[in-house]
């Protein structure tokens, strides 16, 4: 069964940093895609980064030049630096990874951004 933890959310201040992570266990991990998605209140979810076992990062234009997304095979992880941060970031942050056909979710972690 696949598992996803995130952490490292938290308040910043618009220009502020934070790092985001994820911790898969469930097996296969090199087998998935791995993303970092959000959602903003009363909007849907979107794409923030996509991330292959190997090949090319996918990152969403409203976030290229200020996030990078990550991924260590050899610790099962995926983390999501994010630099630059607008108050427009505020989401819940969730990790998710592409198998069978669906999507598993992380329970998702907060960024606030506000002075």
């Amino acid at each position: 069964q696949v598992q996803l933890v995130e952490s490292g959310g938290g308040l910043v201040q618009p220009g502020g940093s934070l790092r985001l992570s994820c911790a898969y266990s469930g097996g296969f991990f090199t087998q998935y895609i791995m993303a970092w998605f959000r959602q903003a209140p009363a909007k849907q979810r979107e794409s923030v980064a996509q991330i292959p076992s190997d090949g090319a990062i996918a990152t969403s234009p409203s976030v290229k030049g200020r996030f990078t997304a990550a991924r260590d095979n050899a610790k099962n992880t995926v983390s999501l630096q994010m630099n630059s941060l607008e108050p427009e970031d505020t989401a819940i942050y969730y990790c998710g990874a592409w198998h069978d056909g669906k999507w598993s979710w992380g329970q998702g972690t907060q960024v606030t951004v506000s002075s």
